[in-house]
């Protein structure tokens, strides 16, 4: 299965990624709306591309109370059908990745569907700092690296919230 995957060793924060992804799903040139978000770590001076990651066991998908989201079973993505969504973000809650953002003018979340196969984000990504393939092709040690820097990202989010 294909999936995305983030390089941070790669990524330089350009966000053409957001830009791209948000014009390409709400035809807006507005970061906030992308599906895929550049975290910036100042402190190590690293730039984190961060989406989801479509889990196996997708926990925003078991904890939907609507059944709004589902898998592709032709791309593999999770995907949340906008048309059930009640806007009750326990998805957004559960994901470890923070992946999920919520929508307040259309009341419902969003978060990446791999469109449909050929994501946006990867056509303007000129670095590599996301590209898109097979799991299994993927380097043991750096799908290691990539968890542990999501982890880690997720992590400093979450002591950000709780400090706001």
């Amino acid at each position: 299965m294909k999936k995305l995957v983030f390089n941070p060793e790669l990524c330089t924060g350009c966000r053409s990624c957001e830009v791209a992804c948000s014009f390409k799903k709400e035809k807006l040139f507005c970061p906030e709306k992308s599906r895929i978000r550049i975290v910036k770590i100042d402190e190590e001076g690293v730039d984190v591309p961060t989406g989801c990651e479509h889990c196996e066991s997708a926990s925003c998908q078991m904890v939907c109370p609507v059944r709004a989201i589902k898998r592709n079973s032709s791309t593999g993505a999770v995907q949340i059908d906008a048309d059930k969504c009640i806007g009750c973000k326990q998805c957004l809650v559960v994901c470890p990745f923070g992946a999920i953002h919520f929508d307040p003018e259309k009341k419902t979340v969003f978060k990446c569907d791999l469109c449909d196969g050929d994501p946006e984000c990867v056509k303007w990504c000129y670095t590599g700092g996301v590209t898109y393939g097979e799991m299994a092709a993927l380097p043991q040690k750096r799908r290691h690296t990539t968890a542990k820097r999501h982890l880690h990202v997720q992590t400093e989010k979450r002591k950000g919230r709780q400090h706001s």
